[in-house]
């Protein structure tokens, strides 16, 4: 979804997952992915320093990535004052968000990521239940994209673009 908002809007998506495996493929020799492995630890420094000097230039910018609310006020509490933040909080079904992580894997994709969540579902729905949301002190809005996006992408551009 950041791909299609931030060109409906017309401006760069950063997402730290592409970050993460432009390092992997830029890595020499055998990676590893795993919790809190080297490049994991690089991505996050990366992530919000391209995200941190795009505002910084008065760059619109749709910043994506599934960091828990602690990782994200680390990131933007120090732009906060010169970025009027809007927070889009996607969510999916716990076996959709399952499936999709395994066909990524059948497919090749996700080198880079290590499987922190076990395959069964209710690895998943404790997993979910226990994520820490964004609650930053900015205009948020709830996206279900479990099959479609909910509210739709034309609703998404209009609660991004509403003035503060």
């Amino acid at each position: 979804m950041a791909h299609a908002l931030a060109e409906a809007i017309g401006c760069p998506a950063i997402c730290r997952d592409e970050i993460k495996e432009g390092m992997v493929h830029a890595h020499e020799g055998e990676f590893e992915p795993g919790a809190g492995d080297p490049l994991t630890q690089r991505t996050f420094g990366v992530f919000f320093d391209v995200v941190r000097t795009l505002i910084v230039a008065g760059v619109t910018v749709v910043a994506e990535a599934a960091f828990q609310d602690a990782r994200w006020r680390m990131g933007l509490e120090p732009v906060a004052d010169v970025a009027r933040l809007r927070i889009v909080q996607c969510h999916a079904d716990p076996a959709v968000g399952r499936d999709r992580r395994r066909t990524a894997h059948e497919a090749g994709g996700r080198r880079a990521h290590a499987r922190l969540i076990g395959d069964e579902l209710e690895d998943w729905r404790r997993a979910y239940a226990s994520f820490e949301r964004l609650s930053l002190d900015a205009p948020s809005l709830d996206v279900d994209t479990t099959d479609e996006y909910r509210p739709g992408l034309d609703d998404i551009v209009a609660f991004v673009d509403r003035p503060a």
